[in-house]
C-alpha cells in the first residue's frame, strides 16, 4: 500500500466503524426504551455500542502499525500531551466539584482527551516541520 492511500484507507475504515457505532447506538436506545425497567437484558443491551468501539480500536491500532517512525513519534507526543492534559483538567474539575460545581458524566472525559490529542498532534507536528 502506498503512503498516500494510507490516510484514505484509515479514514474509510474509521468512518465505517463510527457509522456502525451510530447504528448500534440508535438500535440499543430504541430497544432500551421498549424494554421493561426490570429486564435483565437492559445491561447487555446498553453495552452493545461498545462492540463497534472495539472495531474502531482495531482500526486505530492497524493505522498506528502502518506509520513510520516520525509519525509514531508525533502521535506518541500527542497522546502524552492528551494524557497529562486530561489528568490535569479532570483532577482540577474534580476538586472544584467539592466547592459546588456540578458533577460531570464520564462521557466528558474522552472528548476532552480527543481534543487535547489533536492539539498535542499539532504542537508536535509543528516541531518537525
Amino acid at each position: 500500500m502506498t503512503t498516500r492511500s494510507q490516510p484514505r484507507r484509515y479514514a474509510f475504515e474509521f468512518l465505517a466503524a463510527l457509522g456502525i457505532y451510530a447504528l448500534v447506538l440508535v438500535a440499543s436506545l430504541l430497544a432500551l426504551n421498549a424494554m421493561p425497567p426490570d429486564s435483565a437484558w437492559r445491561g447487555p443491551v446498553s453495552l452493545l455500542p461498545v462492540l463497534p468501539c472495539v472495531l474502531a480500536l482495531w482500526v486505530v491500532v492497524r493505522q498506528t502499525r502502518r506509520m513510520d517512525e516520525l509519525q509514531m513519534r508525533v502521535q506518541f507526543e500527542a497522546i502524552g500531551f492528551a494524557f497529562a492534559g486530561t489528568a490535569l483538567l479532570t483532577f482540577s474539575y474534580g476538586f472544584l466539584e467539592n466547592v459546588g460545581l456540578p458533577r460531570l458524566s464520564m462521557f466528558f472525559v474522552w472528548p476532552l482527551m480527543a481534543v487535547l490529542w489533536m492539539i498535542g498532534g499539532q504542537i508536535s507536528a509543528r516541531r518537525y516541520r
